[in-house]
């Protein structure tokens, strides 16, 4: 009788707000970070490279970049007043950022300079928020779904490059070996959907990326031996690559940068709400944006930069269906743990990239179909719509097919439309306000009214 109670209470509860026990918020939680580990670090790898970092000060950026976004997930996710979502959302350093950063330092501004520019375009952020959330009245289903569809289809070209092996200056780059270890991976998340028990479907990625790393290390295609080597623990070091220098060149820059993460935050935000099924207004999204610039500005003070929703993760939420965002902390929860024992960190960093991309194809595919069922909802017997999706999905397909679309343009031009989400979402949304918000002339066309002319016209 109380077990039927306490089910009763819980069918009540939000999906998002449900308590899955610390077994399951753990297990589950794992899978989340290594779902986007590899994404987490790449950022980290790049700067600490461009700026001419040594090896073990690389280390302290990614460390710096896991233990941030962990504080930034649990923000995201638990939350206070004002502050946090409270959606299953994992936070991490942006990719959106890298390319302005790598402008920074290649004109002679180092990394104090990069993190003032980081402060101070975040704390812009936080202020333009209130503004900038009052925009979920123009993301009706016609824009949700595209956006949704493109995070997808954006997040393919990162899985495949994983699959070829996730450095292209590696010698085993496109080896049919990393194809084969990705399809392998792929079979096996695909046996485990099938089986009848749930929690081994819902586990499915996760128990995939385990048996594919154990299969690549029996056929030498990992190597566990530098786990042991390096610190066991470390507590990430405030400033340690100097205090920032605020140079208003960089910090406008980075303002464009904080523009596009809120804008594909948003896009998260909205797309995760799709598929947990609640209710996204616009407080939520305020909410939701003032935890990403919150922990964007105080991301430097540990030696890290800009925080944004990993789209990635969104695709793990649809697939396994666990929509509690307790899980989601407990993978902030873990990414902390990362950050202050590098040993656990550099296992994870162990697994293969091939391993990794194999999972994404079904977790980034699985985004896109979340975008089409949206998509499934709108009216296309109103014409506007049909060329709002078909227009908005080709202009985000621009930067996925020719990456050197927008070389010739101006910086702030290529930083607001590199990624094939922003470039969808800006389209999406200024077209719906063209052919939806703006008072017109004369009637719609609609497909039905060209097919009742057509028919008197005979």
């Amino acid at each position: 009788m109380q077990h039927e109670q306490i089910h009763s209470e819980q069918s009540h509860v939000a999906p998002e707000h449900q308590h899955l026990g610390l077994n399951k918020n753990v297990m589950f939680g794992l899978q989340h970070v290594l779902t986007m580990y590899g994404g987490i670090i790449a950022p980290p790898l790049i700067i600490g490279a461009a700026a001419g970092l040594a090896p073990a000060e690389i280390g302290l950026l990614i460390a710096a970049a896991l233990f941030v976004g962990g504080l930034a997930t649990v923000l995201q996710t638990i939350g206070f007043k004002y502050f946090g979502a409270k959606l299953p959302i994992v936070q991490g350093v942006s990719f959106a950022g890298v390319a302005t950063i790598l402008a920074i330092l290649s004109t002679g501004g180092g990394l104090p300079t990069v993190y003032g520019a980081v402060i101070a375009a975040s704390l812009i952020g936080l202020a333009l928020t209130p503004f900038f959330a009052r925009i979920i009245r123009f993301f009706p289903p016609v824009v949700t779904g595209c956006v949704i569809t493109m995070i997808g289809i954006s997040l393919t070209p990162v899985a495949i490059r994983w699959i070829m092996g996730g450095n292209p200056k590696a010698e085993n780059w496109g080896d049919p070996a990393n194809v084969g270890l990705a399809a392998l991976t792929l079979a096996i998340v695909l046996i485990f959907s099938m089986l009848r028990q749930v929690i081994l479907r819902r586990l499915a990625i996760l128990i995939a990326i385990v048996l594919g790393t154990i299969f690549a290390w029996g056929m030498g295609f990992t190597d566990f031996s530098k786990v042991a080597s390096g610190p066991i623990m470390a507590f990430p070091h405030v400033f340690h690559f100097g205090l920032p220098v605020f140079e208003v060149t960089a910090i406008l820059s980075m303002v464009i940068v904080t523009l596009v993460i809120m804008t594909e935050t948003t896009a998260d935000i909205i797309a995760i709400g799709e598929i947990v099924g609640t209710k996204v207004d616009a407080q939520r999204i305020g909410d939701g944006l003032r935890a990403d610039m919150l922990s964007s500005a105080i991301s430097p003070l540990f030696g890290s930069f800009s925080q944004s929703a990993f789209a990635q993760n969104v695709g793990l939420v649809a697939i396994t269906g666990i929509k509690s965002r307790f899980v989601v902390a407990t993978a902030g929860g873990i990414l902390i743990l990362l950050g202050l024992l590098p040993i656990v960190g550099r296992l994870i960093a162990s697994i293969p990239m091939p391993v990794l991309g194999g999972a994404g194809i079904v977790l980034f595919g699985t985004v896109a179909a979340s975008g089409i069922r949206t998509l499934s909802k709108v009216d296309y017997s109103e014409q506007s719509n049909l060329i709002i999706v078909a227009t908005s999905l080709a202009i985000g397909m621009i930067p996925i097919v020719n990456q050197e679309f927008y070389a010739q343009f101006p910086t702030w031009v290529k930083t607001l439309l590199h990624s094939g989400i922003s470039s969808a979402c800006i389209s999406a949304i200024l077209l719906n306000l063209l052919f939806n918000h703006l008072p017109r002339t004369q009637a719609p066309v609609t497909l039905k009214s060209v097919s009742n002319k057509t028919e008197q016209s005979t």
